[in-house]
C-alpha cells in the first residue's frame, strides 16, 4: 500500500518520532538509568563552652591576630584541626585547634566535641 500527500507525511512523522523515542532512551543506548544525586554531607556544629565568649584567631595560637569573638551560646563547624599552642579551658588542656572558617581557628579546649582527640581531618 502506498501513501501519498498528508497521510504519507503523517506516517513518516509518526515513524520518525517512534524511532527517536526508542533510540534516544537510556535503555536503548545501553546507558544506566539515571539515579538521584548523592545527598549532601551535612556539616556538624559543635557548641562552645556555656557562658563563655570565644576568641577566633587567624592561626592555631593566642599570638595570632584576633579575627572576631564568638558570642555566648555559639556553635561552630570544624572543617579540619591542627596542632598549635597548648591552651587550658573548660574541656581540658589541649594543643588541638579547630579550623572553623577560612583563616579562623579556635582552641579545642573551648569546644564540646565529646573527644580529647581529633574529630576532623588534620588541616593541610
Amino acid at each position: 500500500m502506498k501513501f501519498t500527500g498528508a497521510r504519507a507525511a503523517l506516517l513518516a512523522g509518526a515513524t520518525a518520532g517512534a524511532f527517536l523515542m526508542v533510540m534516544g532512551s537510556p535503555a536503548a543506548a545501553g546507558a544506566a538509568e539515571p539515579t538521584a544525586a548523592p545527598a549532601a554531607v551535612q556539616q556538624r556544629y559543635y557548641p562552645i563552652a556555656p557562658g563563655t565568649t570565644l576568641n577566633v584567631r587567624s592561626g592555631p595560637g593566642t599570638q595570632y591576630r584576633l579575627v572576631r569573638v564568638l558570642p555566648i551560646g555559639a556553635t561552630v563547624p570544624i572543617f579540619c584541626q591542627r596542632p598549635g599552642e597548648t591552651v587550658s579551658g573548660p574541656y581540658g588542656t589541649s594543643n588541638v585547634w579547630d579550623n572553623i572558617g577560612v583563616g579562623e581557628y579556635v582552641s579545642d579546649a573551648y569546644v564540646k566535641t565529646g573527644s580529647d582527640g581529633y574529630v576532623a581531618p588534620r588541616c593541610a
